[in-house]
């Protein structure tokens, strides 16, 4: 037979409301007591029946979180993330994919709200006041993208930017071209920020394995010897069409990517890219959100990001 709420309290000699108390709003039980519940908790082996808790503290134990896009490895590595600090605190998550559509990014907001204590919404591409419709809905924390009022994790790409140029003068580089993401996002805005027009900008392409392609076949007309990718799904579809026109990376061609995904470091020749702390930015997220639950104010952090040079960067020579 399951244990129930009522055996705590008749075990640990207090009012079952003292037990709810206790695991839901510890804060209202003196530490003795709540220690004395805990003990007996851990005895019992009790778990919460989360749908009655609801009841008592107006909250559903379940966190949102929408990304734009599953099948690029950013984005599952920020909801390992999310999903690591929100087990810390008993706490489930739903996940939804907005195929990188706005209006499907609002309604999947818009539908969790009624399911979940707050929403994580990842580099949203829709317009400022949209997402502060959706805050009012709802308790929100953003992740690479800025918002006035709304909290925000953000992930230094400027910083990020600027230390790619710096390597690839530091190489005798002085040519380059940005294969720039989609327009409307936040990091690509960032990015160019940190390129401070040192480089020349290649239109807005798809942030993908295809997008890569097209960017690559349009910058070999530039005759720039280095390619800078907005994130490394297009480095590698760079990558892919350098080898197949027999173009050498990194003799003819230095290429670099964004975020240091998993294949950033098996891919040949391995990529140069930048690091961005996606698991880390996932936790602070559900931090900002649990504060944010808490009565706090609307706050902000910014992580550092880091360069990792591997092998498709080399000294310059000419392009082909």
């Amino acid at each position: 037979m399951a244990v129930t709420i009522r055996d705590v309290a008749r075990q640990a000699q207090v009012s079952v409301s003292t037990v709810s108390r206790a695991l839901s709003a510890p804060g209202l039980v003196k530490d003795a007591t709540r220690q004395r519940v805990l003990d007996v908790v851990a005895g019992l082996g009790y778990q919460p029946n989360r749908a009655a808790r609801s009841l008592i503290t107006g909250r559903t134990g379940n966190l949102g979180i929408v990304v734009p896009d599953l099948t690029n490895p950013f984005f599952p590595s920020v909801l390992r993330g999310v999903q690591t600090r929100a087990g810390e605190a008993g706490t489930s998550v739903f996940f939804c994919d907005s195929r990188e559509d706005p209006e499907t990014e609002a309604e999947l907001v818009r539908t969790m709200a009624a399911q979940v204590d707050g929403v994580v919404l990842c580099a949203s591409l829709l317009p400022d006041e949209a997402v502060a419709e959706l805050a009012a809905l709802t308790p929100l924390v953003l992740i690479n993208r800025i918002v006035p009022g709304v909290s925000s994790v953000l992930m230094d790409s400027a910083s990020g930017m600027e230390q790619v140029v710096a390597h690839l003068e530091a190489l005798g580089h002085d040519d380059f071209v940005y294969l720039g993401g989609p327009a409307a996002a936040w990091s690509n805005t960032r990015r160019m920020q940190g390129l401070r027009g040192r480089a020349r900008l290649l239109g807005s392409f798809e942030p993908n394995f295809g997008g890569g392609v097209a960017a690559a076949e349009q910058a070999l007309e530039t005759g720039a010897t280095v390619f800078i990718a907005y994130n490394d799904l297009m480095a590698l579809g760079v990558l892919s069409h350098l080898a197949a026109r027999d173009v050498q990376v990194p003799r003819q061609i230095s290429v670099t990517g964004f975020d240091d995904i998993l294949y950033a470091a098996m891919c040949s020749p391995a990529l140069t890219t930048v690091h961005m702390p996606t698991e880390e930015a996932g936790e602070v997220a559900v931090d900002l959100l649990a504060a944010l639950l808490d009565g706090g104010p609307a706050d902000q952090r910014e992580l550092p990001t880091t360069l990792v040079v591997r092998s498709s960067t080399a000294e310059a020579h000419s392009a082909p």
